[in-house]
């Protein structure tokens, strides 16, 4: 385990989004989708590329709330330009089940 201090964490932005739309990313190496998400008025939509096809549908993703980083910088992937880093735990075949609040919460909400 690598340890960081207190000053590090802070740094790190993590904010609760709702998934806004799943496309298909057959550009992607690995099996992935583009998702747009809606963190409220303050930060507006991002897009993200989320390895999460094992696991989920292009369908049932719309309306669900995640938690995403969302201060690193951006970062193109086949192409398509990521903006955020959507959380998940990866399980032991590389399917990654999202982070999500247990109750619905306001888009953009800091997670602390």
């Amino acid at each position: 385990m690598k340890e960081i201090d207190w000053n590090d964490f802070e740094k790190v932005e993590m904010r609760v989004g709702t998934i806004i739309s799943a496309e298909d990313f057959p550009e992607a190496r690995n099996p992935a989708y583009k998702l747009t998400i809606d963190f409220g008025e303050d930060l507006g939509q991002k897009r993200s590329s989320a390895q999460i096809t094992r696991r989920y549908t292009r369908e049932e993703l719309p309306g669900r709330q995640i938690i995403a980083v969302v201060n690193f910088p951006v970062k193109r992937i086949a192409g398509f330009k990521s903006e955020c880093l959507v959380l998940g735990v990866p399980g032991d075949n590389k399917d990654v089940v999202l982070l999500s609040p247990d109750q619905k919460m306001p888009n953009g909400s800091v997670i602390a």
